[in-house]
């Protein structure tokens, strides 16, 4: 495994774990719906970034490529969902226009996904 994977992985796991932080958050400190979104959306893509980097390791889509897509989430989460879980915890932004770029992101990091198993190398 490369270390880009690996990296990866990591912030996949750390995904995960603030995805169930944020969760009992939204539970049981704010009734504020953005804290859930903000959960919904860690949890949604850590296992994706998991299976990323196994869809790298199996060669099924083209390496590199998918490595930029999968760090480009991982930006896209912490702005959009570290956006979204600033204003309900603490009542202010992250940055300006932090979770509209995060959505915005995330969008280009799927396409990414799509466009390195069109582009995957035969072999």
């Amino acid at each position: 495994m490369s270390a880009s994977d690996r990296i990866l992985t990591v912030l996949a796991a750390l995904a995960g774990l603030f995805g169930v932080g944020l969760s009992a958050a939204a539970a049981h400190v704010t009734g504020d719906g953005s804290l859930q979104v903000a959960a919904q959306f860690l949890l949604f893509h850590a296992p994706a970034l998991l299976a990323l980097v196994a869809l790298v390791k199996t060669e099924a889509i083209r390496p590199k490529l998918a490595r930029l897509a999968g760090f480009i989430l991982v930006l896209g989460l912490a702005l959009f969902s570290g956006d979204l879980a600033r204003r309900a915890l603490a009542g202010e932004a992250l940055a300006p226009m932090a979770a509209p770029t995060g959505g915005v992101l995330l969008m280009i990091g799927w396409a990414l996904i799509g466009i390195s198993a069109v582009l995957r190398r035969n072999t």
